[in-house]
């Protein structure tokens, strides 16, 4: 497991950040509080409109800020009345078409960023880059020789090659195909922990930010829903916003009752705090087990295929839906009533009635590999 140092290293601050476009109905970022710290490696998650981009643009330099601060290696570069610009901010962003210039070699795209560098240094520095990229062999090319998974390391080298503060990455993989994504994704972590770089990755697609980043920041209307570990983040989501962006999650009414949760597919033990009476329990389709039973209180209404997995909607007395995930091999047809239950170590995650239907509007962006969220 990455450790991540101590708050004495942060490199980047957003303090109270916000962002407010004319003619807007709200704020695009709303009083954004975050820090990174040196070699960690960040993912902006959340759906379309939610502000990652904007936050991108102001840790960059590209849009100025209405309130708050944002600060760059213990040096404050924005407020409402101060903006240091982006070609002195020592910032460097990966865009998801790789902008690479297509009149010159891999070898002159990399070095684009080392003009005011000594001539023997900016070499060595080039041949460093294109040593950890493991593209040598392909210095010479032009950017339409070469495929696009590797026009996006040479788009990434390009960007580490200043050394800057932070590396920015504005969805990078969503320009290559399915079967290239997993591969780049794991590609670019890799060259990112060797080279030691501090990185932000900005996406809609959950999968994505679980197995790239060290820590994930979900954001929703503009505002930070949750800051945590991808562990944190989909075993202890903060609200049922998280809990339904990340990963699939149904919710059934719930009562407490001591140690456990009272609820329409029987009792489950909880983890969290609230001291209420009555509640919504989140639950992931692993956990929930069926079994056809002519008597049983839920009927089948939808079964989606998923390769190795089936996922089952099974509607329950009360109305409410619950999803449940089974090997293929377990085929049940649509309309077969099933008995529905826990697993015997089910996770159950107990949110006030209050928080009902603080979904998403948008469904989580799923990937090829996705099986693996459930």
């Amino acid at each position: 497991m990455v450790t991540i140092p101590e708050a004495s290293s942060h490199v980047l601050q957003l303090n109270r950040a916000t962002k407010i476009y004319p003619g807007a109905f709200g704020p695009a970022v709303d009083r954004l509080t975050l820090s990174l710290a040196q070699g960690e490696i960040m993912s902006i998650l959340g759906p379309s409109g939610c502000g990652k981009t904007t936050t991108l643009r102001l840790i960059a330099g590209f849009e100025t800020l209405e309130e708050g601060e944002v600060s760059l290696g213990g040096q404050v570069v924005s407020t409402k009345h101060h903006l240091v610009p982006p070609e002195k901010r020592e910032v460097a962003m990966v865009f998801q078409d790789y902008a690479l210039f297509p009149h010159l070699t891999v070898a002159k795209n990399i070095a684009f960023g080392l003009r005011k560098m000594d001539s023997s240094l900016r070499r060595e520095r080039v041949a460093t880059v294109l040593e950890l990229l493991d593209m040598g062999w392909l210095a010479d090319r032009y950017p339409h020789q070469i495929s696009g998974g590797q026009q996006q390391r040479v788009a990434l080298g390009r960007a580490l090659a200043p050394k800057p503060v932070v590396v920015l990455l504005d969805e990078p993989f969503s320009n290559l195909d399915a079967s290239m994504r997993g591969q780049m994704r794991r590609e670019v972590q890799a060259i990112l922990r060797r080279e030691g770089a501090t990185a932000i990755l900005v996406t809609h697609d959950q999968q994505e930010a679980l197995s790239f980043a060290d820590t994930i920041a979900v954001m929703n209307q503009g505002r930070l829903e949750q800051l945590g570990t991808p562990e944190d983040i989909y075993h202890r989501p903060a609200s049922s916003f998280v809990a339904s962006f990340i990963g699939h999650a149904s919710f059934i009414p719930a009562r407490v009752d001591g140690e456990e949760l009272v609820t329409e597919i029987g009792r489950l033990s909880y983890s969290g705090n609230h001291r209420v009476s009555e509640a919504v329990v989140m639950i992931r389709p692993d956990d929930v087990m069926i079994t056809p039973d002519e008597s049983g209180p839920g009927t089948i209404v939808s079964r989606e295929f998923h390769g190795s997995r089936n996922f089952y909607f099974i509607r329950l007395a009360s109305g409410a839906t619950i999803r449940s995930r089974l090997p293929s091999t377990q085929v049940y047809p649509v309309g077969t009533r099933v008995r529905v239950e826990p697993t015997p170590n089910a996770n159950a995650i107990l949110f006030p009635s209050s928080q009902q239907g603080l979904r998403p509007k948008d469904e989580p962006v799923l990937s090829p590999d996705d099986e693996d969220i459930c």
